[in-house]
């Protein structure tokens, strides 16, 4: 029997899916159940009223909205529910994702959008697994054994430029 879904995924466009599909690995890693689909903000207004209304009915947790541009998806998700929104701003052609992370980061008084970088959706997977963790101790000592895995890494890769040199370990 599958899981209900805990995390959704959501994004403006599939043409958002490349950057997207990177939250949906961290949850696969971490087996965490999710849902991923397209909810245009202003192309599908109603399909976008019904996701952030039913949402919460569905056993939905967090919820991690991507857009692009005007980037107003996220926003109005938040705006009508009162889980969790993740923002990830996607880069856009005119200004590399400014225009998307400004749109996302600046919500008035009320209306909170967490936000990751521009194309930080692996980022945005991490933080749900780390909201998810708050409430689930199986959830948080993943998170803990991933992050202690990052601190090895880095070291063992410091150790190994320290000990070879730049020139080496560029090559």
């Amino acid at each position: 029997m599958k899981s209900s879904p805990l995390v959704a995924i959501i994004m403006g466009s599939d043409s958002d899916l490349p950057v997207m599909s990177a939250a949906a690995a961290v949850l696969d890693e971490f087996k965490t159940p999710y849902e991923l689909t397209v909810v245009s903000a202003h192309r599908t207004p109603e399909r976008l009223f019904a996701f952030a209304k039913n949402a919460e009915k569905r056993g939905i947790k967090v919820i991690i909205a991507g857009a692009g541009g005007a980037a107003h998806l996220p926003g109005m998700v938040a705006s009508m529910s009162s889980l969790l929104v993740i923002g990830v701003p996607i880069k856009s052609k005119n200004m590399d994702g400014l225009d998307s992370l400004l749109s996302i980061a600046q919500m008035p008084p009320g209306v909170p959008v967490a936000t990751v970088a521009v194309n930080g959706a692996q980022n945005a997977g991490l933080l749900a697994v780390q909201i998810l963790g708050a409430t689930d101790t199986k959830m948080l000592a993943k998170i803990t054994a991933y992050k202690k895995n990052l601190k090895k890494n880095v070291l063992e890769k410091a150790n190994k430029l320290e000990k070879i040199g730049y020139k080496k370990y560029l090559k």
